[in-house]
């Protein structure tokens, strides 16, 4: 088989780091389509990742190993890890290196509950057609194909000299230059069988980063974030059923709820730890019947801090990073406001009005001419014509009560009678 030069033109570096969910899958579609029409040299995929979906995992793979531009996956720097679903995109590239100090493997596959399918046969099924996925991939570029069929079925896991001495990936290089020299006038075999020879050095390097979009796109697929929004998108759609009318609590309760099934989708997830979630913004929106902050918010935010813990602990799960301390931080902040708010909330619905036609009743008034039964009184600085409901008289002075308002006119009760007044003068008083 004759090799030709690869295309001349630029060497591209692009960073996936993270769960391989859609983000990523769109990110390295794009640049691989954008390196094909500028006939880019080599593209050079940084990878740390802890696994992912197999649908985006399946394609990336696929645009990988069809490329007619070289792709070398490099994993590192050193702690960087290939797991799970990085497995695959190490096999598919047409050269896959490792740098000192990560590994590879582990690429059994669960169900999105972070446990073993709940069908053995269904298991069995998907695990016998990954193996396959992965012995093919593998023998495609020379590599051993058993050994990489054992990161399946086995959830074999590989240092980086244990993967090389096993031949799963091609060489080490602690960074991209070590790379980039090591595969100066090696040979891969492109799609259709093509063989090209690389010639890295002396090429410019271009990094092609992750754009905004993506970037936030792949943040909310992180357990940190999908914790905090499940719990933010449930107190604010509690909040909204408290005091409903202004939309703005229960828009955003939706639109968290929607960015929390994302990451929920993405990630394996203990359904104990979600239900410990909600079972905590339900305590605290219980705390409200009896009373405010108390026994059963502290109780809430417990809850909360716990199913923060466990949601993406699962078995599966346990490759992804754990949540920062800083999560429980903001969980514990987030339940007291929610607290304090939703109990400002009750104790306002409850209050008194204060302005309106419901504010007069109940209210005392201070009679300024005598009543008898209608004549007028001062309340709140204000005249009113007033009428004694049950008829009878009230004295200048005397005190009366508003129980009811019927347009301009004040039904009224006495108080307290004024004793000494005559009736005579009181018709003669004025305001």
């Amino acid at each position: 088989m004759w090799a030709v030069p690869a295309w001349g033109g630029e060497v591209w570096v692009t960073r996936l780091d993270g769960v391989v969910g859609v983000a990523l899958e769109e990110h390295l579609d794009t640049t691989l389509r954008r390196a094909r029409e500028e006939r880019v040299h080599l593209l050079v995929v940084e990878l740390d990742t802890p696994g992912g979906l197999v649908a985006s995992m399946n394609a990336m793979a696929r645009a990988i190993a069809g490329s007619s531009v070289p792709v070398a996956v490099w994993v590192g720097p050193s702690g960087a890890r290939a797991a799970s679903a990085g497995a695959f995109l190490v096999q598919a590239a047409h050269v896959a290196a490792l740098a000192p100090g990560t590994h590879l493997g582990a690429a059994h596959p669960v169900g999105l509950g972070g446990k073993d399918l709940e069908s053995k046969e269904l298991d069995r099924k998907i695990v016998n057609d990954l193996s396959a996925r992965m012995r093919a991939l593998a023998q495609e570029r020379g590599r051993n194909p058993e050994m990489a069929a054992r990161m399946v079925g086995e959830s074999v896991s590989l240092t980086a000299r244990e993967a090389l001495a096993a031949r799963v990936v091609d060489l080490l290089a602690p960074d991209v230059p070590a790379l980039l020299r090591d595969v100066e006038g090696r040979t891969v075999v492109l799609q259709g069988g093509r063989a090209v020879e690389l010639h890295p050095r002396g090429q410019r390097i271009v990094s092609v980063p992750l754009p905004l979009r993506l970037k936030l796109l792949e943040a909310v697929s992180r357990p940190d974030v999908a914790a905090l929004a499940l719990s933010a998108g449930a107190f604010a759609l509690i909040l909204e059923a408290s005091a409903p009318g202004g939309y703005l609590f229960g828009t955003a309760g939706v639109l968290l709820l929607l960015v929390a099934s994302y990451g929920l989708k993405v990630l394996p997830v203990n359904l104990a730890g979600v239900a410990l979630l909600l079972a905590g913004v339900g305590i605290l929106a219980a705390d409200l019947f009896v009373g405010g902050v108390g026994v059963l918010s502290l109780l809430g935010i417990g809850a909360l801090g716990m199913g923060a813990l466990l949601s993406f602990r699962a078995p599966g799960g346990e490759l992804l990073p754990p949540p920062s301390p800083s999560l429980y931080v903001v969980l514990a902040l987030l339940g007291l406001c929610f607290a304090v708010v939703l109990r400002a909330v009750w104790r306002a619905q409850r209050k008194r009005p204060t302005s309106g036609v419901e504010e007069l009743t109940q209210a005392p008034a201070r009679v300024v001419v005598a009543l008898d039964p209608e004549g007028m009184v001062l309340h709140r600085g204000e005249l009113w014509k007033a009428r004694l409901r049950e008829g009878g008289f009230a004295h200048v002075g005397e005190e009366v009560r508003v129980v009811e308002v019927r347009g301009l006119l004040l039904e009224v009760e006495s108080l307290s009678p004024v004793e000494g007044k005559d009736p005579v003068s009181d018709e003669e008083g004025s305001p």
